[in-house]
Order: structure tokens, then sequence, then C-alpha cells
């Protein structure tokens, strides 16, 4: 299935390269497309994408003006991919807490499953590198998403996912109200209510080595009020 990887950035110059070189030694397919979408960054995460290109045909760049947040990134992402025809879809970091290794787990059951998430809070799964804090934050929050959605799924709010395009027809991509945080959790719970097959997997998931996390606390519990309006609207 023609799949594309959609990894977003601002200012990921210490890792940009290194993912990219990652996802293709990892997914040698000709059906396997990258696509950067580069929020205005000004350390030259861009012009290293660039460069690249000249190294793969199956490269691609969507430069924004701005710094507009992950969930617009990944919603055009989504269009742009749509566009050049990929079937599939997967979401991950560039700063490798989101590890390459898993993408063949993740297309092998896309085969079979409308969206596979990459589980940080099912048994087999191990977060390495967050304090006390940062874990009971990330597992609370999909804990209390879960709750108040009434939805099954463990890992609501993390990030690395397969998505095939019907799935995504089905939702509605301009229906997403949310703009933050709480996007990947109303993805998710809107795959779940529109009857899509969902697999989870485990995942050893490791904090960031390089680069600056875009993460702060007021996104996490603005996503918190977002949950509640997520259940009312959607």
């Amino acid at each position: 299935m023609k799949t594309l990887v959609i990894i977003p950035t601002f200012n990921e110059e210490l890792n940009i390269e290194r993912i990219i070189k990652s996802v293709f030694d990892i997914l040698k397919n000709e059906d396997i497309g990258i696509l950067v979408v580069d929020d205005n960054s000004k350390d030259g995460t861009a012009k290293i994408v660039k460069r690249l290109q000249n190294q793969h045909d199956n490269l691609y760049l969507l430069e924004r003006g701005g710094k507009y947040g992950l969930a617009s990134a990944y919603i055009d992402g989504f269009k742009y991919g749509a566009d050049l025809g990929y079937k599939a879809f997967i979401e991950m970091d560039a700063d490798f807490s989101h590890n390459p290794k898993y993408l063949p787990n993740i297309l092998d059951k896309l085969n079979d499953n409308d969206v596979v998430i990459a589980s940080r809070n099912i048994l087999g799964a191990k977060i390495i590198g967050w304090n006390l804090f940062r874990n009971l934050i990330s597992r609370g929050g999909s804990l209390y998403s879960r709750l108040i959605l009434s939805c099954p799924i463990k890992d609501l709010t993390g990030g690395f996912n397969g998505w095939r395009l019907d799935i995504l027809n089905k939702i509605g991509l301009n229906n997403i109200i949310s703009k933050g945080y709480a996007f990947q959790i109303e993805m998710k719970y809107r795959a779940y209510i529109n009857g899509a097959t969902i697999a989870e997997f485990p995942i050893i998931f490791e904090d960031r080595k390089f680069g600056k996390s875009k993460m702060n606390y007021k996104i996490f519990f603005e996503a918190l009020l977002n949950v509640i309006k997520i259940k009312f609207i959607v």
C-alpha cells in the first residue's frame, strides 16, 4: 500500500537528517514516501530537507509561513499526500522518541486495520527518560480522555499512529475542531465512533536526546479541557 510518513518540524536541524535516513533505511520500498511539514523553522531544517531531496525522489517538503501547530500540520500533510495518490499515512516525530524500527509493524497492521497505534500504555510498552510527573500527565491524560469519551483506546494521546485514507475520509478532516495536543485524542475518538478497526501494539518510547520538546503544561491542560468539548461536539 502506498504510504506516506508525515514528520512535522519546527527547529529540528539536529534530528531531521538522521530521522529521514533512518526511515528510508528501514522502509526500502518505492511505495513509501516521507513528507516533512515545516513550520517556518529558523534553524535551517527546511534547507537540510531540500538538500536531501536531491537524493530521494520520494522525499517531499511542505513549507508553511508560521508556527501553525501540530494539528494543522498533520491535516495539511494528509491532504497533500492524498493529492499525490497515497493511500495510508504514518504520523511520527522527528526526535526519535518514535523509533523508526516500529514502522514495519505499523505498515503490516495497516493491511488489516483502519488505524494502528504504536502504544505506550499497553502491556509490554515502556517509557524511558521521562520524570514521574511527565509520566503521570501522559498516562493520566489518556485515562481521563478514555473515561470522558467512553472510548476503549489505551493510548489516546500518543502521536505515533498509522491511518488508512478511507478512514480519514470517513472522519472528514475538515470536521476536526482541535488545534493542539487534543488533536490526537479527537482523531482517534472520531475513528472509533465511525466504526474503524483499530489495533494497538506496545513500543518502547524514549524521550528525545537532541533539540527541545514543544510540549508544555499549558498545552496539556488546555487539551484536557478540549476533551469535554470533543465529547459534546463530535
